[in-house]
């Protein structure tokens, strides 16, 4: 009978490798970088999918704070969940804005799966940060998505819930500004993928995020 750990070593000869988790080149980067310039403690964590990480513009949008950010590539939020203590906790960021959903629901995932990985998350942040303050950016109602946007729409009903009733949670509702006087998609306000907001798109964040952050962070 062949032992685990001669298995372990045999595995390789066959062709069998074990795989790197998604974007794990992505995280590794950015704990590269922080050893070459370790961001100081305290600052406004920015964390989620690429919609934050393509949020360039946050120093300049909101001077006032030293913010940090941590969007990652298509993520979901389980994988926000699985690098918590990777690109979240080690930071102990005086604040946390995050922002992920679109991509899970893309994959097929419930909206209560959505909001329960959402509530895991922030479990995982508690159990190291255990007062830090967190606001959720709605779930955008991206026009390549519409498909989904009763998912969406219920996604955010949830999320909103559980940060009503969680202390140091806030649901910051950007869907409203993000639809026409009708309900229906905004394309001006999304680039050409009709997926990720444009510069038009981010003005409308920066000015529903800043109000709640002053709340957050007096």
């Amino acid at each position: 009978m062949v032992q685990w750990g001669a298995l372990a070593v045999l595995l390789p000869l066959f062709g069998i490798q074990s795989q790197e988790p998604p974007f794990e080149n992505e995280i590794k980067a950015f704990e590269a970088a922080d050893k070459v310039n370790p961001p100081k403690e305290g600052s406004v964590l920015f964390v989620g999918s690429s919609s934050i990480r393509l949020w360039t513009s946050l120093q300049k949008d909101f001077p006032q704070y030293p913010t940090l950010n941590r969007g990652f590539g298509g993520s979901e939020i389980s994988d926000s969940v699985r690098n918590v203590d990777r690109i979240v906790t080690p930071y102990k960021p005086k604040a946390i804005v995050f922002f992920a959903g679109t991509n899970d629901l893309a994959a097929g995932k419930s909206p209560d799966t959505v909001a329960m990985d959402f509530k895991t998350f922030v479990e995982r942040v508690r159990l190291k940060l255990p007062t830090v303050p967190i606001a959720f950016i709605s779930v955008t109602p991206a026009p390549s998505r519409w498909s989904k946007i009763k998912e969406i729409r219920r996604t955010n009903e949830l999320i909103r819930a559980y940060c009503a009733a969680t202390p140091n949670l806030r649901y910051i509702d950007a869907y409203p500004a993000l639809v026409n006087n009708i309900g229906g998609p905004r394309p001006e306000l999304f680039g050409a993928d009709n997926l990720h907001m444009n510069t038009k798109g981010y003005a409308i964040w920066k000015t529903i995020v800043g109000p709640v952050l002053q709340e957050m962070v007096p």
